[in-house]
């Protein structure tokens, strides 16, 4: 005799699209838990973990709603960290575009750093070259190709070439 008195346990709908968001947030969140992200580096991550595109768009707008994507705050502690690595505004500019970054909100936040880039290409050549001024024409080139590739202005290059000059 079969026990019809036991409550019949039914298993609800399995809703795929409903654990894809759910996944696809819980990974967004922990690469924005490891460091700031743009949403370009974010779409692109999620891409590589399979999830659809719409459902990436949907999720990061998501999140810029609930401010846990901020471009901003992506640039800022972006700068800091390139600047504190010994790289120049143009290299700097440059990365952050490629990241998604557009040229105008890149260009405002580069302008109100806190960063001293004379001081800060002063120090990347002093720490590569030493204290003492090139001593000839071919060694100056040098500095200023490292310097140009550490992403620095010319007239920080100059400048920067000119102090190691003066403290002779």
């Amino acid at each position: 005799m079969p026990n019809s008195s036991k409550p019949k346990i039914v298993a609800p709908p399995f809703d795929s699209a409903k654990v894809q968001r759910k996944l696809c947030r819980g990974k967004a969140l922990d690469l924005i838990g490891r460091r700031e992200h743009s949403r370009l580096e974010l779409e692109r991550k999620l891409a590589s973990h399979f999830f659809e595109a719409e459902l990436i768009g949907s999720t990061l707008d998501g999140l810029e709603d609930e401010g846990l994507l901020v471009a901003s705050r992506f640039v800022e502690d972006f700068i800091r960290g390139r600047a504190l690595k010994g790289k120049g505004p143009v290299r700097i500019r440059a990365e952050l575009l490629q990241r998604g970054i557009g040229e105008r909100e890149t260009k405002a936040l580069l302008a109100v750093a806190e960063f001293d880039w004379l001081a800060l290409a002063s120090e990347v050549r002093a720490k590569r070259f030493g204290a003492e001024s090139p001593e000839n024409l071919g060694e100056r080139a040098r500095q200023v190709r490292f310097l140009r590739y550490r992403g620095f202005e010319t007239a920080q290059i100059n400048a920067a070439l000119d102090l190691a000059t003066d403290s002779d």
